[in-house]
């Protein structure tokens, strides 16, 4: 096992990958806990911490830059909370290969709203009944809470929980390359 150290993150691999991203290669130190990222100075689009020994997701410090985060093939059980105040911009978590198990186990990757790629191959929680279900549950209502906060009347929230009712996501459903909430608009006269 390895600590992660400012030392370990100056002397890893720090390149700009094939999506000309500049990513920091972490993979395979056999890292037990993430922690002393500040080090990084949030220069990194992308870390690499495939091949460790990490339990859980957490001890991000504020990286405003990070988007990509590789953690396939750990020991992670845990997601830790608020992560969106950590890593608020990420975009792709690859968790392929690790140890969560119950379907409550994500329920804290709600709230990384911008959050579009998450893998959870080879992880026991997959073989759950409903799986996917929950997982598109969970996504909706983050997607229609967020439409909620957004609106700027009482009129616009009655037509966002019509569409949720229907079993639309505010912002994702398209309708011959239209927005389906834009169309709702034009449908009422709006």
């Amino acid at each position: 096992m390895v600590k992660l150290t400012a030392e370990l993150i100056q002397n890893s691999m720090q390149y700009i990958n094939p999506v000309k991203d500049r990513e920091l290669d972490l993979r395979g130190y056999k890292i037990p806990e993430i922690e002393n990222l500040g080090a990084t100075g949030d220069q990194f689009d992308t870390i690499d911490f495939s091949e460790n020994d990490i339990r859980k997701l957490d001890g991000f410090p504020y990286l405003k830059r990070l988007k990509c985060l590789l953690m396939n093939n750990n020991r992670i059980i845990r997601i830790g909370e608020n992560l969106e105040d950590h890593i608020p911009n990420l975009e792709t978590l690859i968790l392929t290969g690790n140890h969560l198990e119950e379907l409550s186990d994500i329920d804290a990757l709600i709230t990384l709203e911008r959050l579009t790629t998450l893998s959870l191959l080879h992880n026991p929680i997959t073989a759950k009944p409903h799986y996917r279900l929950y997982d598109y549950q969970n996504r909706k209502f983050a997607k229609y809470a967020e439409a909620i906060s957004k609106a700027s009347s009482l009129e616009e929230v009655e037509r966002l929980q019509k569409l949720l009712q229907a079993g639309h996501i505010p912002g994702q459903d398209m309708l011959n390359g239209q927005d389906y909430y834009s169309k709702m608009e034009v449908e009422n006269g709006h």
